[in-house]
């Protein structure tokens, strides 16, 4: 008998706000620019992209662009998509 898979979507396991915190916080501790937008498309997927869009004033297509494997978004474009997740960023000493 085949084994039965669930598809996994890992945007379904970030349903806290900590939960989304841990995520950024763990890609900015990689330094890598891709991490870290994937980081952020994950979040905005969480929440849905369409209500992020329309919340941050960026277009759908922009939010799939920037986030996706070879986004880079703009610091404008994260400090909005992470203000509606009620995410800041912060800095702390290396």
């Amino acid at each position: 008998m085949p084994l039965k898979t669930l598809a996994f979507d890992a945007a379904d396991a970030l349903d806290t706000p900590q939960a989304r915190i841990e995520l950024l916080n763990d890609a900015l501790a990689s330094n890598d620019p891709r991490v870290i937008a994937a980081a952020v498309g994950l979040i905005v997927r969480a929440q849905g992209v369409t209500e992020t869009a329309r919340a941050a004033g960026v277009s759908r297509e922009a939010i799939y662009k920037a986030t996706g494997p070879t986004g880079n978004p703009t610091l404008s474009t994260l400090l909005a998509l992470l203000k509606t997740a009620g995410i800041r960023l912060s800095a702390e000493a290396a």
